[in-house]
């Protein structure tokens, strides 16, 4: 009898220990796998040069489960952000410059990592843009998870090769904005070709994406 119970505690022992680090490791962030740009309903296609820019927003409870961040509690909208270059020459993002210009026209600009962090870190800072260039430091309250989750989100490509999709989140700070999304557009400019020379500007209505049929 006492070997048999001796038994059962090492299986469940066992099993715990095979359990715990995957019941961690499913917390983990996992960025979800990009399809091409043209595929989401907020997108804006230049045939010509064969690039499109999609955005998704993640603003329901059901998508933003993929953060262990709260950032709608925090006053901030994370967007998907996809670029994709179905020509035979890479396509330069570094000098890209992204607004999201809400239906009241507030114009917003993605968020830096710096200032999510000192955001979360102490919800009472606000992350628009001073005017005064004082600087401030993060008061540690942000976990070394929630800080790699962070980093490991965000859009951060420079180029788009040949034939290749880039993508990852844009968060923009929409703390005391009444429904941001409606009538909003975003507007991207600075993408260039592989000589250098800028493409014509992106403009995506969110709209096409809160009308579009079985929306999540």
């Amino acid at each position: 009898m006492q070997s048999s119970r001796r038994r059962t505690w090492i299986v469940l022992a066992l099993c715990f220990a095979v359990w715990l680090p995957l019941g961690l490791a499913a917390k983990n962030f996992v960025k979800p796998v990009a399809r091409a740009a043209i595929n989401y309903p907020a997108h804006d296609f230049h045939r010509d040069e064969k690039v499109a820019i999609a955005a998704d927003p993640y603003d329901t409870p059901e998508k933003a489960k993929i953060f262990s961040v709260d950032f709608a509690a925090h006053g901030f909208l994370p967007v998907f952000f996809i670029v994709t270059n179905d020509g035979d020459q890479p396509v330069s993002i570094a000098n890209m410059e992204i607004k999201l210009i809400t239906g009241n026209r507030s114009k917003l600009t993605p968020t830096s990592a710096e200032d999510l962090y000192r955001r979360l870190s102490d919800p009472q800072v606000s992350t628009r843009p001073n005017p005064l260039p004082i600087p401030h430091k993060v008061k540690g309250a942000i976990s070394k998870k929630e800080m790699d989750e962070i980093e490991s989100s965000q859009f951060a490509a420079k180029a788009v090769e040949p034939h290749t999709t880039q993508s990852g989140f844009l968060f923009f700070d929409v703390g005391g904005i009444s429904s941001p999304l409606p009538g909003a557009n975003i507007d991207i400019t600075g993408v260039a070709d592989a000589k250098g020379s800028e493409l014509m500007y992106f403009e995506i209505s969110v709209d096409k994406y809160l009308n579009a049929p079985q929306n999540p």
